[in-house]
């Protein structure tokens, strides 16, 4: 059974992982589009990206000086030795002792008065879901930074059922399109269909915790993920909005069924920089995933 300083550390570790490494899909996805772009401008940001990325991963330093709000998805099976309001301490003091550790730039302010807690926890922050599964021993934490720039380019719209994949797939191009290189592309375009209004969000952020190239099951969605990617690339955005052929390096879909009176879509996009990182907890087992 692990202790709560055993769990600390193990999380302090997660959340290093993330700001440092660049995960395995999206910096491939980064070296295949340098090798297809065709603006010359575009290829010299690529280039600029990679060699950072390289960079903080030898220096162990964080990718992006926008260290991000940290969101955290934690998967607890039924027959965890820990307890949910345990794993939530723990992910508070972790992030605590990261911000000093990794470092992590000081970024959680009072919504009004703009004062900065100085160690990124506040009132709701870090932003932990919780989800449970059937009888397993172990539980699974993924850490997700998402910076300001990319975080602000969100979006939610309640379309009318009539406005379908059509209406859509307007929604999120005009959504694309509007942000141009505010956050920082290129990187995945997270999009949420369904449920009510805040599950679309959630849904939205929660999609960019899927590796780039692994398709939603159904496959109409996956259909329609390949489509949007592909007229996503012909806006010409190009890395960091300086145009090009490679505005996003994929396109990734959540949905949940939803009140038969409404078609809820909200658009979450992910910068060049789409950290995360994932661990499995069992008993006497630690596993970065």
């Amino acid at each position: 059974m692990f202790s709560k300083d055993n769990l600390v550390e193990i999380l302090v570790d997660l959340i290093k992982k993330a700001e440092t490494i660049l995960p395995e899909d999206v910096e491939s996805a980064l070296e295949d589009a340098y090798v297809h772009e065709e603006s010359m401008i575009g290829r010299v940001q690529l280039k600029e990206i990679l060699d950072n990325v390289k960079l903080a991963r030898e220096r162990t330093i964080p990718l992006c000086q926008d260290t991000g709000v940290l969101n955290f998805y934690v998967r607890v099976g039924n027959n965890a030795s820990i307890r949910p309001g345990a794993i939530k301490d723990a992910i508070t003091e972790a992030v605590r002792i990261a911000t000093q550790k990794v470092p992590l730039r000081p970024n959680v302010v009072h919504p009004l008065k703009r004062e900065n807690t100085g160690d990124n926890t506040g009132e709701g922050i870090p932003l932990i879901e919780f989800m449970f599964s059937g009888e397993d021993e172990y539980i699974e934490v993924s850490v997700f930074p998402k910076g300001a720039g990319s975080e602000n380019m969100s979006r939610l719209r309640m379309l009318k059922p009539a406005e379908g994949v059509e209406g859509i797939k307007r929604f999120v191009l005009e959504s694309v399109a509007e942000a141009k290189g505010n956050p920082c592309p290129p990187g995945i375009i997270g999009i949420g269909i369904g449920g009510s209004s805040d599950t679309a969000v959630k849904l939205a952020k929660k999609a960019l915790l899927r590796k780039i190239g692994i398709r939603n099951i159904d496959e109409g969605i996956a259909n329609l993920e390949r489509e949007l990617k592909e007229s996503i690339n012909m806006l010409g955005i190009g890395p960091m909005g300086l145009g090009g052929k490679i505005s996003c390096l994929g396109v990734n879909i959540e949905t949940a069924f939803c009140h038969t009176g409404s078609l809820p879509v909200a658009v979450n996009i992910g910068c060049w920089a789409t950290r995360r990182a994932s661990v499995r907890i069992n008993v006497g087992e630690i596993e970065f995933l």
